[in-house]
């Protein structure tokens, strides 16, 4: 048997087991139905952010933007690229800093952006400063 992994919806936040063998099959969410990999970043607020990272088995790679930041901008299309990249084996999403300071200063950020791997609940690497989509995908896997 394989192992199950709790991978939380993108759409309705409810926490899936899914066998890992099965990831790259195009699940879906057993409550909402939606698919529960879309190739993109998810936008995560506090509440979201607790829940996919709490509460899910697959490392979630961060990136804590500013919609005023001249070089969260640029990156943006290179971290939408590397969620292509890297899904169904890592979830990608976006903390805008503005709207979640309290997320911000729990975690010390001090530039943006700034890149933030999440596994198991805990922070395993941190990276300043925009990156493209190679070296978003080569410097997650690293650390994988």
């Amino acid at each position: 048997m394989s192992d199950l992994l709790h991978v939380v919806c993108p759409h309705c936040d409810a926490v899936n087991r899914i066998p890992s063998a099965r990831l790259t099959d195009a699940p879906n969410c057993g409550k909402c139905h939606h698919p529960l990999f879309q190739g993109q970043p998810l936008a995560l607020d506090e509440a979201r952010f607790n829940r996919h990272i709490g509460r899910g088995d697959l490392p979630v790679l961060v990136d804590f933007w500013a919609p005023w930041c001249g070089p969260c901008q640029m990156m943006a299309p290179a971290f939408e690229a590397a969620a292509v990249r890297l899904e169904p084996h890592v979830r990608l999403a976006k903390v805008n800093t503005e709207e979640a300071q309290r997320l911000a200063l729990h975690f010390g950020i001090r530039s943006i952006p700034t890149l933030a791997l999440f596994r198991g609940g805990q922070e395993v690497a941190r990276q300043a400063g925009a990156m493209d989509a190679n070296g978003l995908v080569s410097w997650t896997r690293q650390y994988l």
